[in-house]
C-alpha cells in the first residue's frame, strides 16, 4: 500500500483547548492514565460486540486485554489494546477535531475565567479524554488497526497545533498509545509517570473494576529467581485490577463475605456492614447500585467536611468520590458505588446536580434505603435499634429536607417516651396506644429525658396515664415545628398553649370550681401580669399542674427558647418572644401569694416573691436567669427571715 504522509492542523477550537490544558495547572493529572484506559476497554467491548454481530469478522478475540508498557530509560509509557481499532478516518475525525457542540462556548468562559480553578472546572464539563495526555506528555505517538483492516495508521503530535499522521503497514489489530512523558515536577503535581508503584496506584484508584485485565511486566520481587545467568533482570507480568465489580454480579453469585471486604475497602471501617443493598435500575437510564448502611456512625458525621455520598463509576470507571448528587445530605452515612452505563466520563459535580437521569436515580436509592430500613424495623428489631440510635439523629434532618419523602422518614423514627425507660417507640406504635378520645401526638423536647421527665408540665399526663414523646435530639427542636402531623394525628407540644385532658364530663362537673378559681385569682394574676410585664406576656391559672406551683409555657405558634437561641447563634435576627406564666391554684405556696397580695399588694417583700415564683418555674424546665446573682441574693434573704 502507498505510504500517506500528511502534515495536518488541530481543528481551531481543538488546538485552543490543547493550549489550555497544556498550560494550565491541573491538580490532578493523574486523570491522562484513566482516560486512555477507559479508551482501550471502550474499544475492547466494541470488538466483542462487532465479532458476536459479523461472524465474517478477521479479528483476534481469544485474548482481549490492556496493557501497560514503560521504559524507563526513554522515559515512555504505553498503554495498548487489541481491540476494535481505529481506521485513518476515525483518527482524523476523532482526535484531530473535537465533534462536540459547546466547545467555542467553554473555550469563551474558560477565557474569561479569572480563575484557573474555575476554567479547569470548566473543561469536565465538556471532556477531557484523549488531550489530557498532553498534560504529562511532550510527544504523543498512536498506532492503531482497526479489526478486520490490513493496514494500520500511526499519528503523532507534541501539542502545538499540528498532527503527523501516516499509513503503516505493520501495525497490530488495536491501538497504542505511548506517551514520551515530560520530566518530573512534583510542584506542579508532575509525578514519575514510568514508576511501577505509580502506576499501580492510579489503576487501583480508577480502574480497579474493569471488565478487562489490564497488565504489566513487573520485576520479580524474589532476587533468587529475578536473575538469568548473564545477570539480566526478569520480570512477571501480572494483572493489576481486581476486575470484580461485583455490582454487576447477581447477587445470588456473590457471598456476603465478597460484600464485606469490598464494604472495608470503600469505607476504610473494620467492622462489617449492618446492612447491604444490592440494586439494578433498567430501561431509559441504566446503573447498578452497591450500597451499604455501617454498622456504627463514623466519627466524621457531623463535621462541616466530613465525607457525604456515594462514589460513583460510568462503566467501571471511576469518576469521583463523596457524589452528593446520588445520595442526599440525611443519608450521607451510606457508603457504595453506583455504576451509570449513560454519564459521559467527564461530567463535573455542577452538572451532576442538574441532570434529570441522575435526579432519577437519587429518587430510586432513596427510596430504597427508606424501604430497606423500614424492613429492619419490622423484621429484625435489634439490627433496627442499632442503626437508629447511631443515624437516627441525621435520619432526622430529612424531615427538613425532603418533603417528598417525609412520610417515609416519620415511618421509620424512634422516639423515647414516658412508656418505657429503655425501649423506644415509633410513632406509628405510639398512634396505636392512644387513648379512647384522644386527638393529639404529646411530646415534649428538652436537653435530655430525666430532665423532660421532672419538668412541670409532665404532672398531668402523668397522673391521667398520657403517654409523652421526650424528644432530646437538638434537631428535634426543629422538625416537630416543620410536620404538623402523622397519620391524621396532629403533634402538640405539652409545653405550648392550653392544657385540658378531662372527659367532657369531667369538665361539665369541675366547672362551677374553675369558675371560682378565676374569681379569687383574677386580680392577683393581674397584679403579677403587670408585676413581670418584662419576662412575661400573661399570667393565667394552670390545668397541666398537679404538685408543682407553677410553669412557663409559650403560646401555641410560638417558636420554643431552645429554638429561638438555635437561630440565633445561626446569625438569624429572630425577635424574642414573651412566654406565659402559669400557675397551679391548689398549691399552698400560690394560695399564700394571693391571700399576701389581698392583705398588701404594694408590699416588695410581694414583688420578690412573684420574682422567686417565676425563676423557679424558669429552673424547673432547665432555662436560664436574666440575673442569678439577683435571684440567690432574695432566695438567701427569703430564707434567712424564715430561721
Amino acid at each position: 500500500m502507498s505510504n500517506r504522509i500528511e502534515t495536518l492542523e488541530f481543528q481551531a477550537e481543538a488546538r485552543q483547548l490543547l493550549q489550555l490544558m497544556v498550560h494550565s495547572i491541573y491538580s490532578d493529572k493523574d486523570i491522562f492514565l484513566r482516560e486512555l484506559i477507559s479508551n482501550a476497554s471502550d474499544a475492547l467491548d466494541k470488538l466483542r460486540i462487532a465479532s458476536l454481530v459479523d461472524k465474517d469478522l478477521s479479528a483476534d478475540t481469544s485474548d482481549l486485554h490492556i496493557a501497560l508498557e514503560v521504559d524507563r530509560e526513554q522515559r515512555t509509557l504505553t498503554v495498548r489494546d487489541n481491540g476494535i481499532g481505529m481506521s485513518r478516518d476515525d483518527v482524523v475525525q476523532l482526535i484531530g477535531t473535537i465533534a462536540r457542540s459547546g466547545t467555542a462556548e467553554m473555550l469563551r468562559k474558560a477565557k474569561e475565567s479569572k480563575d484557573a480553578a474555575a476554567s479547569l472546572d470548566l473543561i469536565g464539563q465538556f471532556g477531557v479524554g484523549f488531550y489530557s495526555t498532553f498534560m504529562v506528555a511532550d510527544k504523543v505517538t498512536l498506532l492503531t488497526r482497526r479489526a478486520g483492516e490490513s493496514g494500520g495508521t500511526r499519528w503523532e503530535s507534541g501539542g502545538e497545533g499540528t498532527y503527523v499522521i501516516e499509513d503503516v503497514d505493520d501495525a497490530p489489530q488495536g491501538t497504542a498509545v505511548t506517551l514520551h512523558l515530560k520530566p518530573e515536577d512534583s510542584e506542579d503535581h508532575l509525578f514519575d509517570y514510568t514508576a511501577e508503584r505509580k502506576i499501580r496506584e492510579i489503576v487501583k484508584r480508577y480502574s480497579d473494576f474493569i471488565a478487562w485485565p489490564i497488565r504489566m511486566a513487573t520485576e520479580n520481587p524474589d532476587q533468587a529467581a529475578s536473575t538469568d545467568e548473564d545477570g539480566t533482570v526478569t520480570t512477571d507480568v501480572q494483572t493489576l485490577n481486581s476486575m470484580k465489580a461485583l455490582w454487576a454480579r447477581p447477587p445470588a453469585e456473590v457471598d456476603q463475605a465478597e460484600y464485606n471486604e469490598l464494604y472495608r475497602h470503600l469505607s476504610h471501617d473494620w467492622t462489617d456492614p449492618l446492612e447491604t443493598i444490592h440494586m439494578k435500575g433498567e430501561g431509559l437510564f441504566e446503573y447498578e447500585a452497591l450500597l451499604f448502611i455501617p454498622s456504627h456512625a463514623p466519627f466524621d458525621l457531623f463535621a462541616q467536611d466530613g465525607k457525604r455520598g456515594v462514589q460513583l463509576y460510568v462503566k467501571r470507571v471511576f469518576i469521583m468520590d463523596d457524589c452528593q448528587a446520588l445520595m442526599p445530605n440525611f443519608l450521607r452515612f451510606v457508603k457504595g458505588v453506583v455504576d451509570a452505563h449513560d454519564l459521559s466520563l467527564n461530567i463535573s459535580r455542577e452538572i451532576l446536580q442538574q441532570d434529570r437521569q441522575i435526579q432519577l436515580v437519587r429518587r430510586r436509592l432513596v427510596k430504597k434505603v427508606l424501604s430497606t430500613v423500614r424492613g429492619l424495623q419490622t423484621d429484625d428489631a435489634e439490627r433496627y435499634r442499632t442503626f437508629w440510635k447511631e443515624f437516627g439523629p441525621v435520619v432526622k434532618e430529612g424531615l427538613l429536607d425532603d418533603v417528598d419523602n417525609q412520610e417515609a422518614i416519620l415511618e421509620i423514627v424512634s422516639c423515647a417516651s414516658t412508656r418505657d425507660p429503655e425501649q423506644t417507640t415509633t410513632l406509628r406504635e405510639y398512634v396505636d396506644r392512644m387513648k379512647d378520645g384522644q386527638d393529639d401526638i404529646y411530646y415534649m423536647t428538652g436537653d435530655s429525658r430525666l430532665m423532660i421527665e421532672k419538668s412541670p408540665h409532665m404532672e398531668a399526663f402523668l397522673a391521667r396515664g398520657y403517654e409523652v414523646l421526650l424528644l432530646t435530639d437538638p434537631v428535634d427542636e426543629v422538625w416537630v415545628e416543620r410536620v404538623a402531623r402523622f397519620d391524621g394525628k396532629p403533634l402538640r407540644s405539652i409545653a405550648k398553649g392550653q392544657v385540658d385532658l378531662g372527659t367532657a364530663d369531667e369538665k361539665e362537673s369541675t366547672e362551677p370550681e374553675r369558675e371560682q378559681q378565676r374569681k379569687d385569682f383574677a386580680e392577683l394574676l393581674s397584679w403579677l401580669t403587670r408585676t413581670l410585664h418584662e419576662q412575661v406576656k400573661e399570667v393565667r391559672l394552670s390545668s397541666r399542674l398537679t404538685t408543682s406551683p407553677a410553669c412557663i409555657v409559650g403560646d401555641t405558634h410560638d417558636i420554643t427558647p431552645t429554638l429561638e437561641k438555635m437561630y440565633r447563634s445561626m446569625g438569624q435576627n429572630v425577635p424574642h418572644s414573651k412566654r406565659i406564666l402559669e400557675l397551679n391554684p391548689t398549691h399552698p405556696l400560690v394560695e399564700g401569694l394571693r391571700k399576701a397580695h389581698e392583705q398588701d399588694a404594694s408590699s416588695d417583700v410581694l414583688s420578690e416573691t412573684a420574682e422567686l415564683l417565676y425563676g423557679m418555674a424558669l429552673l424547673a424546665e432547665g432555662g436560664e436567669l436574666a440575673d442569678p446573682s439577683r435571684f440567690t441574693r432574695i432566695l438567701a434573704d427569703r430564707l434567712a427571715n424564715t430561721l
